[in-house]
């Protein structure tokens, strides 16, 4: 890639050493309410910067500004689609955020969130087409968070599906796609040799333990991802700060998830 605005703006997401990245999702406030982590927003994010997060993603009426005035700094990643879980269909987002927007608040990057296989799969589609096409004009670096979701894509960790969901992705021309483990390190192998963009890790609900977590994490970096974007398993977790920290270990240290889980430990 040519040294371009985008590219600029993906060194703050990408680390430039590892070319890998972690990412913390913390956009759930809008469709799951002000949930544990998620109500002193300020704090929450400090403690991310401070395990050594490469970027933070949420909406625009938070305070997540990654540019900090203090201590460590983090990128930023807006998002600009949103359900609640309300919502007669909460699997059909919608564009709420333009990306002039998030350009005006100096953000690194945009995300969208797309359901494969949903109902209202056309018009998202046709959303991630739009912003994609914008952020090419602009300059600015595309995360999609693309879930297999609806009757014919079930189940939603069917290799199968998340191929599709992330190749579709990259073919509407997005930097980076964060989708589901599939739960076997060969299998998403497929996904990230059928993705010729960065693939992320998606965390998904509270796994059982902090030693679950890690595994994921080791085995997704083991099959090719270019790391991961975990929003409640990190801050939600007893030891933000932490959590970060030993998933940091291992996408840019490639520590064993042993290794990782006594960094967490001894804290």
């Amino acid at each position: 890639m040519s040294y371009t605005g985008k590219a600029i703006r993906l060194e703050r997401i990408l680390d430039r050493r590892t070319g890998k990245t972690v990412i913390v999702p913390m956009d759930h406030g809008m469709s799951l309410g002000p949930i544990k982590g998620l109500v002193d927003m300020s704090d929450t994010v400090d403690r991310i910067a401070e395990g050594g997060a490469n970027a933070v993603l949420g909406h625009i009426g938070l305070p997540l500004y990654g540019h900090r005035r203090y201590g460590r700094d983090i990128g930023l990643i807006l998002h600009l689609s949103a359900s609640t879980s309300l919502a007669p269909d909460p699997d059909s987002k919608v564009l709420i955020t333009p990306v002039e927007d998030a350009i005006r608040m100096g953000a690194d990057a945009v995300s969208v969130h797309i359901n494969i296989g949903a109902a209202t799969e056309c018009e998202m589609l046709r959303t991630l087409g739009m912003v994609s096409s914008q952020c090419r004009s602009w300059g600015m670096p595309l995360l999609a968070m693309m879930y297999p979701r609806g009757v014919k894509a079930m189940p939603e960790n069917a290799p199968e599906n998340i191929k599709i969901a992330a190749r579709a992705a990259a073919e509407a021309g997005v930097d980076i796609v964060k989708t589901s483990y599939t739960g076997d390190i060969d299998s998403f192998r497929e996904v990230t040799r059928g993705c010729p963009v960065p693939v992320v890790v998606a965390g998904g609900p509270c796994m059982a333990t902090p030693e679950d977590l890690l595994r994921m994490v080791s085995e997704s970096m083991e099959a090719g991802a270019a790391g991961v974007a975990m929003g409640r398993n990190v801050f939600q977790a007893d030891d933000v700060t932490a959590m970060v920290k030993a998933i940091s270990l291992i996408v840019h240290e490639r520590y064993d998830v042993g290794e990782a889980l006594k960094a967490l430990i001894e804290r």
